[in-house]
């Protein structure tokens, strides 16, 4: 597997970054992580660390070195990070909860599969052209798809979500793929401080014509010049994926064909030290686990 990649992350005109973003892979695998802690709420930064940790902790004890399932890996990974809030709002004893947005990318089988909670999103562009683009999760886009706006109505802020990861309801997310993946595809996850600021047809047209190692970092800092001082946090990461047979060319490249079947990378950064995330790998998060396959169980039995 190879792949040339590169993230960036700007704190903008707010007091604070409370985005995240991170990758993680096996030999065979790839893991693409990004989330926004969401203002409004306590420690939004706190969410969304919790939420990347999480997962990058469930896919490093299931890809072996692949995912098996991935529709059921990516149902429990949301699910357990939601979780995982919710049980340190409470022992933090918080009247509100963290809360945060998610959009995550797997790679592997020389295919790609995503998954979004909230307005987070991705983008696949081949050949200069938008493949494919998440919908966001807001009353806004929720309207749009039902035809509304040929029906003008109230404005509509398009910041407010009716999902997301923390909220005392379970989060809806959306689960996308297999779509194979050809020489040259990019892959981007970004933040609503990039797409808030840049129009779809400013990011496909950048990450298009330019290696991901200058794309990224052009795209911020045109999301904060645009922004000007009012702007939120900006984060983006973002792939391009190699087939075997090509030779890494870009500053990025990673090349997964020397290492061994256990061994596991990961950019995701270390948790809270004293908070719910010093039990990720002991009986707690043992039994989220088992209760979200049980769940998952019936449902699939229930279909069959």
């Amino acid at each position: 597997m190879k792949f040339s990649v590169f993230q960036l992350s700007r704190k903008g005109g707010r007091e604070k970054n409370e985005d995240r973003m991170g990758y993680c892979y096996t030999k065979s695998s790839g893991l693409f992580l990004l989330a926004d802690g969401m203002g409004g709420h306590p420690q939004g930064e706190v969410a969304s660390q919790m939420a990347l940790q999480v997962i990058a902790t469930l896919y490093q004890e299931q890809a072996k070195p692949e995912i098996a399932d991935v529709n059921a890996f990516f149902t429990m990974a949301i699910l357990t990070a939601h979780r995982q809030i919710l049980r340190y709002a409470a022992e933090q004893g918080l009247m509100d909860t963290p809360r945060t947005t998610l959009v995550l990318a797997l790679v592997q089988d020389g295919a790609a599969h995503w998954m979004h909670c909230g307005d987070s999103r991705l983008y696949l562009v081949r050949d200069g052209e938008l493949l494919a683009r998440t919908r966001d999760h807001s009353y806004l886009e929720q309207r749009r798809r039902a035809g509304a706006a040929e029906h003008p109505v109230e404005p509509t802020n398009r910041n407010v979500l009716y999902t997301c990861l923390g909220s005392p309801v379970k989060p809806e997310f959306e689960i996308t793929g297999p779509v194979p993946l050809l020489q040259g595809d990019r892959i981007l996850l970004c933040s609503d401080g990039l797409w808030g600021s840049l129009d779809d047809s400013d990011i496909v047209y950048h990450l298009g014509i330019k290696p991901v190692s200058s794309a990224v970092p052009d795209l911020v800092e045109r999301a904060l010049i645009k922004a000007g001082s009012h702007s939120d946090n900006v984060t983006v990461i973002a792939l391009e994926w190699e087939t075997p047979d090509a030779q890494p060319s870009t500053r990025g490249s990673v090349s997964t064909e020397n290492i061994d079947d256990g061994v596991f990378a990961s950019t995701v950064q270390g948790g809270w030290g004293d908070s719910a995330m010093d039990d990720l790998d002991d009986a707690g998060i043992e039994r989220s686990i088992a209760e979200i396959n049980e769940a998952i169980r019936r449902t699939s039995a229930r279909k069959s």
